[in-house]
């Protein structure tokens, strides 16, 4: 997928996600439903039924891909919902390679936050405790692994490099 008009509605949408997940750490059920509708209506616009069909098989796999993580405590249901909205712009195949590049982006940030805040190796004593004990070590107080990380950035860039890369498909 290159860049089209239609990216440009969604680069939007997930411009303000951003803004708002960074503020407030929550992204406006308002914007996904709104950003949904208009991603269905593009798609239909420009390819008809098949479009529609492109747009929801998208939006099924951009929020199953997630649920596992939310279900596992990983991520929030909004993160989730966001990914389902990119899903109905992109369609199936290139909602798979937004979704692989979001998970790869999201673990570097991720791995970049805990060598800003130093924690790093305690996260790994952590995980390695909890693995020799095979029972569960909850994080301290203090930990990154109990501060909130405004995951609509890493969808915004993982979504942004599919632009230009497509992993998977054509």
């Amino acid at each position: 997928m290159s860049v089209t008009e239609n990216s440009y509605f969604l680069l939007g949408l997930l411009s303000f996600a951003v803004a708002k997940d960074l503020y407030s750490h929550r992204i406006p059920n308002l914007l996904i439903v709104l950003g949904i509708v208009l991603g269905f209506s593009v798609q239909l616009y420009l390819d008809g039924v098949g479009g529609f069909a492109d747009a929801l098989l998208g939006m099924l796999i951009g929020f199953g891909l997630f649920i596992a993580f939310y279900a596992f405590g990983g991520m929030s249901a909004g993160d989730v919902k966001l990914m389902a909205m990119v899903g109905s712009f992109l369609g199936p195949m290139a909602t798979v390679s937004a979704v692989a590049l979001t998970l790869i982006v999201g673990s570097v940030f991720g791995l970049l936050i805990l060598l800003y805040k130093k924690q790093l190796i305690r996260l790994v004593q952590r995980y390695w405790a909890i693995a020799s004990l095979r029972t569960y070590i909850a994080p301290q107080a203090d930990d990154a692994a109990r501060q909130r990380f405004p995951y609509a950035i890493a969808i915004f860039t993982g979504v942004l490099i599919s632009f230009f890369w497509q992993p998977f498909g054509p």
